[in-house]
């Protein structure tokens, strides 16, 4: 059974090859490799080009380029932080491809930092044994991979862009391969309004779900959108319960909602520490790694420390790095935290964990294919297995440039081989799809605190079942408003809303069932990892009813 959103029919229909939602480094890459075998592409995205949540990575992009380096090496690296979920075929497609992938990257255009002799200068980033993180600008490395790619993307003029578009759901052939999709443009013109975009292949890269939390890294954009399509399209969804919480989030008091400034894990790579309010450090002892242990350690030791002192953040101390480090190496940093008031120069800068990346997303295979036939996923909206219960540092844009490639190379081979054919949408199937409810645009805030509450950094059975049962009521009051014919109106708010709310069920649906503490996802009543038990994926699909059904 398939799902659709509450929406008008389209008014407006367009038809491209290839068709791809989102505007990171990953849906870029894959428009710009599928015109390289002749392939149309379309770019829908949800603000403007560059809105997304690429331009916001500070740290930098990891890749065995640096003297000393392997593969190997990093392979390692990235299996110890995914804590015995990662498949290695994945993580081994990912080092290996990764050094070649960044050297097109910068054949493409992209500016990364450089010493004296013109080598890429690289840094150390948590869970990393080697210094192989290439960064831009200092702390911009994001900003700089999205100019460039967003420059070769206006350049092309087989690459049509449609900003300020929300994807709404999937549109399939009577196969069941998908047809294109719907989506509704914001704005004046030709195509406002929903419409319908048929493709032969459609490809999802929509960024991550960070929204679906009080304090988040994520821009506004990252509703889970990519998620919550591929689930009411009957996709298989892995391993939502993993979501990272980036450990050092700069602390703008306790009622900060919304995006939250990041202050990037390079920081503790160049040498600044975690200390508690008297200075004392106490990530020291704690890892091997100390403060660049992997990211779910360093999380969790903030947060413990925050309970046994009774207070809402920790500190990042800087300080001795002087004020001509901090203006170059980290700029952006430097003026975020100033224009907050804090001068890293001079005094201690206050951090607490806040949602970062989603481990989890769409389940593909190794060349970006979902369950459903036609479409494909890469970036943080796809669950490729590269980061198992855990994301290594700076492993996520790398991550989305090679699958994006992947996935351009298997629409090509697709294409050459005949089997890339026109579809024709199955306009029954389109019309049979259970609407699902609107909720109304004030309950994403409500969603937001469920979620922060009793499915954050901590969780036990007990917060989570008060998690799931106040989303319940949030659906329950929607469907109630639909049979009295007072529904919430088809806009973007509403739209919104409904996809925070689906990924937020399945979300707490996959964490009440893992019933154990592994990588980024803790649970306080089950404090240990069990492998005897937990070392599997958990699967979620949409049952009859149009919940999310968890299956290990």
């Amino acid at each position: 059974m398939q799902y659709r959103l509450t929406a008008p029919a389209p008014g407006w229909t367009a038809t491209t090859d290839v068709v791809v939602v989102g505007s990171g480094v990953a849906g870029l890459t894959v428009a710009l490799n599928a015109r390289k075998a002749g392939l149309r592409a379309t770019v829908v995205t949800k603000a403007m080009l560059d809105d997304g949540s690429t331009r916001w990575a500070q740290g930098g992009i990891a890749a065995a380029l640096g003297e000393g380096d392997t593969p190997e090496q990093h392979l390692d690296d990235t299996l110890v932080a995914g804590a015995g979920l990662c498949d290695e075929d994945a993580v081994r497609a990912l080092v290996t491809e990764g050094p070649d992938a960044v050297r097109r990257l910068i054949a493409v255009g992209a500016a990364f930092d450089q010493d004296a002799d013109g080598s890429i200068l690289l840094t150390r980033e948590g869970g990393h044994h080697r210094r192989r993180i290439a960064h831009a600008g200092g702390d911009a490395t994001g900003a700089e991979i999205s100019r460039a790619l967003v420059a070769a993307v206006r350049s092309d003029p087989g690459i049509e862009l449609i900003e300020h578009a929300l994807v709404l759901d999937l549109l399939t052939d009577a196969e069941g391969h998908a047809a294109g999709l719907t989506l509704h443009v914001m704005g004046e013109g030709q195509r406002d309004g929903v419409g319908a975009l048929r493709a032969r292949a459609v490809v999802l890269a929509t960024g991550g779900m960070g929204q679906v939390f009080s304090a988040t890294t994520n821009p506004a954009v990252s509703t889970g959108d990519g998620v919550a399509l591929a689930l009411r399209a009957g996709a298989d969804v892995a391993d939502l319960e993993f979501v990272q919480f980036h450990p050092t989030v700069l602390w703008l008091g306790p009622d900060a909602e919304g995006q939250q400034p990041l202050v990037s894990e390079a920081v503790r790579g160049e040498g600044a520490h975690l200390v508690d309010a008297s200075g004392e450090r106490f990530m020291l002892g704690q890892h091997e790694l100390a403060e660049l242990a992997p990211r779910d350690i360093v999380a969790k030791a903030i947060t413990r420390q925050m309970q046994l002192r009774g207070t809402e953040h920790m500190y990042l101390d800087g300080r001795h790095f002087g004020a001509e480090m901090w203006e170059h190496r980290f700029p952006t940093i430097l003026a975020s935290c100033r224009s907050h008031g804090i001068d890293p120069v001079t005094e201690p800068v206050p951090v607490a964990p806040a949602a970062h990346y989603a481990s989890g997303g769409v389940r593909t295979d190794l060349s970006g294919r979902t369950s459903v036939p036609g479409l494909y996923a890469c970036g943080e909206v796809a669950c490729t297995g590269v980061h198992g219960a855990n994301r290594l540092a700076s492993n996520s844009l790398l991550e989305g440039l090679v699958f994006a490639e992947r996935i351009a190379a298997d629409l090509a081979a697709r294409h050459a081989a005949g089997d890339l054919p026109e579809r024709t949408v199955d306009v029954a199937a389109a019309r049979g799809a259970r609407p699902v409810p609107l909720l109304a645009p004030e309950t994403r805030a409500e969603v937001q605190r469920l979620m922060s509450r009793g499915a954050g950094v901590l969780r036990s059975a007990a917060s989570m079942a008060a998690t799931a049962e106040g989303l319940a009521r949030l659906a329950s009051d929607a469907r109630e408003l639909s049979t009295e014919e007072k529904p919430a109106d088809p806009r973007v708010e509403t739209w919104e809303a409904t996809n925070l709310h689906l990924v937020a069920t399945a979300l707490v649906a996959a964490a009440a069932l893992r019933a154990e503490t592994r990588g980024c996802h803790w649970r306080e009543d089950f404090p240990e990892r069990d492998d005897a038990h937990w070392r599997r994926h958990l699967t979620t699909t949409l049952d009859e009813t149009g919940a999310p059904c968890v299956q290990g």
